[in-house]
């Protein structure tokens, strides 16, 4: 039985409700199962809300204590682009998916299989609404087992929004991320962002200008009116220009090259398969040049 192809709701109303955070939502607020702190807390700057795990950037240390094995990873972020996007059409929360989640869908509508992340987008009013009303609430759902046929499980996911969201500037380097849906079980998450009207960019006559807190900029008639798709078998918006945002995000040929971690695309099955025997070569350590005599 695979996760992919099996996802059935159980519930999206909130199971969990706690009062707002304007503080850090601490490990013994949020833990699950876990006996153990493993987020980047005590290293992180003061000022940081979001602390991802000390053995991975692309998880949440409250919820995990080790990555999770190539072989299913890829069933779990299925499992919470899924339930995200499912949980915000019934909110009536408006997002669309974008940065490397956006160029999967660009190549067959799928998670690029070497992502251990995955990136959204609202506009400022949504991410409002989800602070005012939904900040720490919890979503139950019921999920296909990926590894056999057992009976389907049921899995919990968290919506979190960062208070600093309200800081508007690109000043606050430490929280560009403005909320996270996150996988209670594993501490596999989603980075939402939100996409503000550039006010400063207006007064200079750049019409439709549009900024994030991660120094992305964009134009109203980049992503605006949205289009509707199709990822990982469930409906999807999109921006309106994505091929031309992907190139300068990415480089004409993040829609071209067809080998690339391991991988290569088949014409054929229309997905990216492993290239067998594929070593990921070591990373080059910088040369020092020696002092002038």
């Amino acid at each position: 039985m695979n996760l992919t192809t099996l996802l059935i709701r159980l519930c999206l109303l909130p199971l969990l409700a706690f009062s707002p955070a304007y503080a850090d939502a601490d490990f013994l607020d949020v833990r699950t199962s876990l006996d153990r702190d493993r987020s980047g807390k005590r290293g992180d700057p003061k000022d940081k809300y979001f602390h991802e795990s000390t053995f991975h950037s692309h998880y949440d240390g409250r919820f995990a204590q080790k990555e999770v094995s190539a072989d299913v990873r890829l069933d779990h972020l299925t499992a919470l682009i899924r339930t995200f996007l499912s949980t915000m059409a019934d909110l009536g929360a408006e997002t669309w998916i974008m940065h490397g989640t956006l160029l999967g869908w660009w190549w067959n509508e799928k998670i690029l299989p070497w992502d251990s992340d995955l990136d959204v987008q609202v506009t400022e009013r949504t991410m409002g609404f989800l602070a005012k009303y939904y900040n720490m609430t919890e979503y139950r759902y019921t999920i296909g087992n990926a590894l056999n046929d057992e009976e389907p499980v049921s899995r919990s996911y968290l919506l979190e929004i960062n208070p600093h969201y309200t800081i508007r500037g690109t000043e606050d380097y430490l929280n560009v991320i403005d909320a996270r849906w996150i996988d209670t079980e594993n501490g596999l998450f989603i980075d939402i962002s939100t996409v503000r009207v550039d006010h400063e960019e207006r007064k200079k006559g750049r019409e439709g200008a549009l900024m994030c807190k991660d120094k992305h900029t964009y134009l109203e008639k980049d992503i605006f009116p949205l289009r509707e798709g199709i990822f990982e078998g469930i409906t999807v918006k999109i921006p309106y220009e994505y091929e031309w945002l992907l190139e300068e995000e990415y480089g004409a040929g993040s829609m071209a090259v067809t080998e690339f971690e391991g991988h290569k695309f088949s014409s054929t099955s229309k997905l990216w398969e492993p290239i067998p025997g594929w070593v990921r070569p070591p990373k080059r350590r910088p040369t020092r040049k020696r002092p002038p005599p």
